[in-house]
C-alpha cells in the first residue's frame, strides 16, 4: 500500500518541478495538477486533501505567486528552523525569510511535515479527516495566517471548486494508483517501490513488523520517512531502546477510535495501554480519554477498555477505608 501512494506523487515531479512557466495557471489548472499529490498526503498523514489544495490555491495565488514560481513555495512557509535555501519576500513585514524547495512536490511534503510535527496544530488531527470546515477554522485559530477571514477564504475555495470530492475519494479508496513509468531514480517513490518490506494495514493505518537487525534509522532510510515519524506515531518507542523483532511500528498517525466492531477490549495480564493502542491502531491519548484515565495510568487485568466511545464512569474511583489506628487511608476500587 505504501508503495503506490508515492507513485501518484512521483508522476508530478517532472511536470511541476520547474519554477518558471510561460503562462499563468488558472485555479482549475492548479487543482488538476496537484489534486493527486494532495490526496497522497491525506492518505499518508491525515490532512484533508481539500484543505491542502485550498491552502495551495490561496497561499500561492494558484501557483502564480513569486514564491511559488521562483522558490516552489506553495504554502507561504517561512524560515523557522530551516537549514535549506532561502528567499526574501515582503509579507506581513518587509523582506521576510521564506523556504526554497527544489520542486513543488517537496513543498507539499514539507507542508505535511510542518503541520504534523508542531504542537500548536496537533488538535487538528483529532478532527475527522473530511471535516474541512473544522480544519479551516482550526488553522486560523492556530495562527497559520494573520488574515481575519482566513477560514472563510479556505472554505469558499473548497465549496466553490468542490474540493471536498478529493477527501471522499481518499476515504473510499476511489482513485487510481498511477504508473511507475518515468519515475526519477532516487525519488521517494522509487525508494519505496524498491523496498521488499511488507507494509500492512490495521484500522486503515499502515504499519510494518520489525525484523532482526532493524533500527529506527535503517527503517527511516528504507521507507523514506521523516526523522521523527516512527517516534511520533508509536508513542511507546523510546529513542535509546532497541527495536524488538515482531514489534508493530506504524507509518502513519493512528486513528482516534478503533474500527467498527471493536467496541471493547478486556485487558490481559501484563498488557499495557500502549500495547492495546498498537493492537487496534488507536491513539494512546484516545484510550485515556475514552476511559477517563490520567495520562500514564495503567489498569489491571480483566478491565474492560472502551475503544470507540467514552465510558460513563471512570474505571478507578477513590474511596476511603474505615478509620484504623494508623489513620485514614485510601484504596482503589475497580469496577
Amino acid at each position: 500500500m505504501r508503495k503506490w501512494i508515492w507513485i501518484i506523487a512521483g508522476l508530478l515531479i517532472h511536470e511541476v518541478g520547474t519554477a518558471q512557466r510561460s503562462s499563468e495557471f488558472s485555479r482549475e489548472d492548479y487543482v488538476s495538477t496537484y489534486a493527486s499529490l494532495a490526496m497522497r498526503e491525506m492518505f499518508r498523514v491525515g490532512i484533508p486533501a481539500s484543505i491542502t489544495l485550498a491552502q495551495g490555491c490561496l497561499e500561492s495565488n494558484n501557483g502564480n505567486s513569486r514564491l511559488a514560481r521562483v522558490a516552489n513555495n506553495h504554502f507561504g512557509i517561512k524560515c523557522h528552523e530551516w537549514d535549506g535555501k532561502k528567499i526574501y519576500h515582503d509579507d506581513d513585514h518587509r523582506n521576510e525569510c521564506f523556504r526554497v524547495y527544489a520542486s513543488a512536490y517537496e513543498s507539499y511534503l514539507d507542508h505535511s511535515q510542518f503541520l504534523s510535527t508542531r504542537n500548536r496544530y496537533s488538535f487538528l488531527f483529532e478532527l475527522q479527516t473530511d471535516d474541512y470546515k473544522g480544519w479551516a477554522r482550526g488553522l486560523k485559530k492556530a495562527g497559520y495566517a494573520t488574515a481575519r477571514d482566513y477560514a472563510k477564504l479556505l472554505i469558499d475555495i473548497i465549496e466553490e471548486n468542490e474540493l471536498y470530492q478529493y477527501d471522499r475519494m481518499v476515504l473510499s479508496g476511489d482513485f487510481e494508483e498511477g504508473d511507475l513509468a518515468g519515475l526519477p531514480s532516487g525519488s521517494p517513490a522509487a525508494a519505496a517501490s524498491s523496498s521488499m518490506r511488507e507494509v500492512r494495514l490495521n484500522n486503515n493505518v499502515e504499519y510494518v513488523v520489525v525484523e532482526p537487525g532493524d533500527t529506527p534509522e535503517s527503517l527511516r532510510d528504507e521507507l523514506d520517512l521523516y526523522k521523527n515519524e516512527l517516534f511520533k506515531y508509536n508513542e511507546g518507542v523510546e529513542r535509546d531502546a532497541p527495536l524488538v523483532p515482531g514489534q508493530m511500528l506504524y507509518l502513519q498517525p493512528k486513528r482516534n477510535k478503533a474500527a467498527m466492531g471493536n467496541e471493547m477490549h478486556v485487558v490481559r495480564e501484563g498488557e499495557t495501554l500502549y500495547d492495546i493502542s498498537q493492537i487496534y491502531g488507536v491513539k494512546l491519548k484516545s484510550l485515556y480519554k475514552f476511559n477517563q484515565l490520567v495520562e500514564g495510568q495503567e489498569v489491571p487485568a480483566g478491565t474492560q477498555l472502551y475503544l470507540r466511545h467514552k465510558r460513563r464512569e471512570p474505571i478507578l474511583k477513590l474511596q476511603p477505608l474505615e478509620e484504623e489506628e494508623e489513620g485514614e487511608t485510601m484504596k482503589f476500587e475497580f469496577e
